[in-house]
C-alpha cells in the first residue's frame, strides 16, 4: 500500500513560514547598523561623535522656534581639540589638518580646514570616520558641517580644502579639558573593487 504524500497546502504553508523567516532576519541584520550609530551618537561609545548638529546653530543654541538671540558660550572655561588625519592602505592620498590644534570655549562655533591631496593619476573616491577622544567627550561634540557626512572625489593630483565647523556642547563635564579628534579616510573605491571581484577558485 503506498505512503499518502502531504497535502500540497501543507507545503505551501511550510514554504511560506520559511521565506517569512528569512525575511525577518535579513530585516533585523539590515537594521543592525543604523541601530549601532544611534547608540554611538547617543552614548559616544566607540568615540563616534554626534553627526550633524540638531542642538546648535551658526551663532547660538536651537530652539523649536528657531536659533536664540544670544549664544550659550561659557567663556570660564576652555578646551583644547588637536586635529589629527591619516589615510588608510589603499588610498593614494595624503592628508593634514591646517589647524594643529585650538583652545575652544564650549559653545563657541569654531572653524578648521584638513588638506587633502590626490596623488594618483586617477579619479577616487574616499569616505571619511571620525573619531573622537576621550570617548565620553563624543557626545558633546557636535559637527555643523564635516567634509566626513558625505564621500569626497578628488580628481588626478588634486588637493582640496576641507572645511570643519564645530561647537563643544556647554553640558560636557569640567574635568574634560583635552579632546583629540582624528579622521581615517579610506578608499571607497577600493572597497567597490572588493565587493564586485569573484573570489578565485581554490
Amino acid at each position: 500500500m503506498e505512503q499518502a504524500h502531504p497535502a500540497p497546502a501543507k507545503h505551501a504553508r511550510l514554504i511560506g513560514r520559511l521565506l517569512l523567516l528569512v525575511a525577518a532576519a535579513f530585516v533585523f541584520a539590515f537594521a543592525l547598523v543604523p541601530l549601532y550609530n544611534v547608540l554611538c551618537e547617543a552614548t559616544g561609545f566607540n568615540g563616534k561623535s554626534a553627526g550633524r548638529s540638531t542642538g546648535f546653530g551658526v551663532g547660538g543654541l536651537l530652539t523649536a522656534g528657531g536659533p536664540t538671540p544670544t549664544p550659550r558660550v561659557d567663556v570660564s572655561r576652555s578646551v583644547r581639540v588637536e586635529f589629527t588625519g591619516t589615510v588608510m592602505p589603499g588610498l593614494p592620498w595624503e592628508m593634514r589638518p591646517l589647524t594643529f590644534s585650538l583652545d575652544a570655549h564650549p559653545g563657541e562655533l569654531q572653524q578648521v580646514s584638513y588638506l587633502v591631496r590626490n596623488t594618483s593619476d586617477r579619479r577616487i573616491t574616499g569616505q571619511a570616520v571620525p573619531s573622537i577622544s576621550p570617548g565620553q567627550a563624543a557626545r558633546y561634540f557636535d559637527k555643523i558641517e564635516c567634509f566626513c557626512f558625505t564621500q569626497q572625489t578628488l580628481g588626478p593630483g588634486e588637493a582640496v580644502e576641507m572645511p570643519l565647523a564645530f561647537i563643544i556642547k556647554p553640558e560636557m563635564a569640567d574635568d574634560i579639558t583635552h579632546i583629540t579628534l582624528s579622521y581615517a579616510f579610506f578608499s571607497i573605491d577600493g572597497q567597490r573593487q572588493t565587493l564586485t571581484t569573484p573570489r578565485e577558485a581554490r
